[in-house]
């Protein structure tokens, strides 16, 4: 989270009040993330996340909010966006799209044990069928069409032999999208961006629950291997070296199979999937990091992350034994 968009107190408190959403008590701006400008905001009768979107249009944002009220009222443990009396759930602040979604309980784990990836697997699953009938259509925004579009972005602000391997990777991706054995593989609404910060626990340690699944401005309709992919990079890898830790991994994996099973061509792909969404976040960085925006609040992060697990992802294809 960032804060681009500077909102004051008076346009809190009138947000609040369209949304009887209660009366406005405190609310402060969030550093977290680096997309849209974000606050905490507390009023009498709840606690709320007000975002400001700062890339996403009117036009595009119904479906990622119609797929959290979607997915909130199956009961999945998703943020719920806040309506007016008409139903409406978008709204406006200085001519830029905004909602107001309930902030959900419990904390995100910064290192994940082997309960937390097992839980986040049983999760995904569960979002992932729950998504199925979601009527409303839109493609991952930072897809295949959007990797080819940002490497010769970002190209010229690398060196040469980092430049190499965004186009060998860039082109093998290319060509494992196109085959007919990727683009059969099951598909629907995906999250896309469940890393580690993105979800909430709360409960004993010993016992510990899922209370949260949040920042779905990123979802689209894709393959649902693509989704696990993502999960697998930052849940089930050692931060410092970007190597995938194995445990981990399988638990994940056994959780969400045993919710949700996957066919033998998902499995097959998973390797491949991996390298997929390792360019996908190392582009996003890169372009971060070079091409940065004005913010209030922002933290880059560092790209070379990603480059280490792409680089293990293609040193060492990970197939799960389920």
């Amino acid at each position: 989270m960032a804060v681009y968009t500077e909102v004051d107190v008076a346009t809190a408190e009138a947000l609040l009040r369209t949304l009887d959403a209660g009366t406005l008590t405190s609310m402060h701006g969030c550093a977290g993330g680096i997309e849209n400008t974000n606050y905490f905001v507390h009023s009498d009768r709840g606690d709320w996340v007000l975002t400001v979107f700062e890339r996403l249009g009117f036009e595009q944002l119904p479906f990622y909010l119609g797929l959290m009220q979607h997915l909130a009222r199956k009961g999945l443990p998703v943020p719920e966006p806040r309506t007016d009396a008409t139903g409406n759930f978008l709204h406006a602040i200085a001519g830029k799209p905004a909602s107001l979604v309930n902030l959900l309980p419990g904390e995100s784990i910064a290192t994940p044990m082997l309960a937390h990836c097992s839980l986040l697997g049983v999760t995904l699953a569960h979002l992932h069928t729950a998504a199925l009938d979601y009527p409303h259509q839109q493609p991952n925004l930072r897809g295949i069409a959007w990797w080819t579009q940002t490497v010769p972005v970002v190209r010229p602000h690398v060196s040469a032999a980092l430049a190499q391997r965004l186009d060998e990777e860039l082109d093998f991706q290319q060509r494992f999208h196109a085959a007919a054995s990727t683009q059969s593989l099951p598909r629907g609404p995906v999250h896309a961006d469940l890393f580690r910060d993105n979800a909430l626990f709360d409960g004993p340690p010993d016992a510990p629950r899922l209370s949260g699944v949040f920042d779905f401005y990123f979802a689209g309709v894709d393959h649902h291997v693509y989704d696990l992919a993502v999960c697998v990079n930052d849940w089930c890898v050692d931060l410092s070296t970007g190597r995938l830790e194995p445990q981990r991994a399988e638990a994940l994996l056994r959780a969400y199979h045993l919710h949700r099973p996957m066919s033998a061509a998902e499995l097959r792909a998973l390797p491949a999937m991996r390298r997929a969404a390792a360019l996908r976040f190392w582009l996003s960085r890169l372009a971060d990091w070079h091409l940065p925006r004005e913010a209030a609040l922002l933290k880059p992060k560092d790209p070379v992350h990603f480059e280490r697990v792409l680089v293990d992802c293609i040193a060492q294809p990970w197939h799960p034994a389920l």
